[in-house]
């Protein structure tokens, strides 16, 4: 499952934010409300409060950690010797320092979450044939598979040949929906690893978006292949998914297959051609052999 860390930080981040400000805006109207006065240096720290925020957003955090320490001890002295004591002038004693911090806070988490981004695109550009939400091939990496097996099939016709099987999640929305991002992406990572379960070792599997899983078998015999996508659309369907309101997602799966042909070769340097007739089998829960 992803790790939801940097997007929980950020999120606590700012609803401590927001806690503060109602915080400050209570004690303003709880200090006008007792002297009804509201001074210039009342309007001071309030700008302060606001700076505070900037601060501990642009600096670096160990320079606001300083600064908040000495702010402390500063304004601490300077509340017991000389200021009028009342309920805002007390406040701002521990609500700018807090500013500084949530800011800093907040900013922390946004460079850790940025940094994830970073390694996340640095993955997908030493590895652009891998999609990042299941680890497994993408279209370019199916693609590629195709025309070696093709290729093969061609030289050693009369001994190898190859099959394709597509496996869709149907009413895709709907079950987005249902799971949010989090568990769909779980959803797909159990789908792979079922997939994974019933093929073989030497089998290749891919994921090309809009949850279409893929996979190329070598050498499966023609009348075996309807046992087999049947098998895998019955252990992806008794997958049991939690949606986000606790109840069991009912899934519907369909399949479809191309068996490879010679006549129809040229057509899978294609991939988008060789997709489409797979996607077009899967309304009928077809194997075929033309594109």
């Amino acid at each position: 499952m992803r790790n939801k860390a940097p997007t929980r930080r950020i999120a606590w981040g700012y609803a401590l934010l927001i806690g503060l400000a109602l915080m400050q805006q209570l004690m303003i109207y709880l200090k006008v409300y007792m002297d009804q006065s509201y001074t210039t240096g009342d309007m001071i720290f309030s700008i302060v409060s606001l700076g505070a925020l900037v601060f501990g957003l642009f600096l670096p955090v160990g320079v606001s950690v300083v600064a908040g320490f000495v702010y402390l001890v500063s304004y601490f002295v300077w509340l017991v010797t000389y200021a009028d004591a009342n309920v805002l002038v007390f406040s701002w004693w521990l609500l700018i320092p807090a500013n500084v911090a949530v800011a800093a806070f907040i900013k922390a988490s946004l460079l850790r979450s940025a940094r994830v981004v970073e390694r996340l695109q640095d993955m997908q550009d030493r590895n652009p044939e891998i999609d990042l939400d299941t680890t497994l091939g993408n279209k370019g990496a199916l693609a590629d598979t195709l025309i070696k097996h093709s290729n093969l099939a061609r030289r050693y016709s009369e001994k190898y040949g190859f099959s394709i099987a597509m496996f869709k999640i149907e009413f895709l929305p709907l079950v987005m929906e249902s799971l949010g991002s989090v568990r769909y992406a779980q959803f797909l990572l159990e789908i792979s690893g079922t997939i994974q379960k019933q093929i073989r070792y030497e089998d290749y599997k891919f994921f090309v978006d809009r949850g279409r899983f893929v996979i190329i078998c070598p050498m499966v015999n023609e009348e075996y292949l309807p046992l087999l996508t049947q098998r895998i659309k019955k252990a992806i369907m008794d997958l049991q998914i939690i949606d986000k309101k606790g109840n069991e997602l009912q899934t519907v799966i369909r399949s479809g297959a191309l068996v490879f042909q010679m006549e129809q070769f040229s057509k899978y340097d294609d991939i988008d051609a060789v997709i489409a007739a797979l996607e077009r089998n899967t309304e009928t829960d077809l194997i075929g052999e033309y594109i």
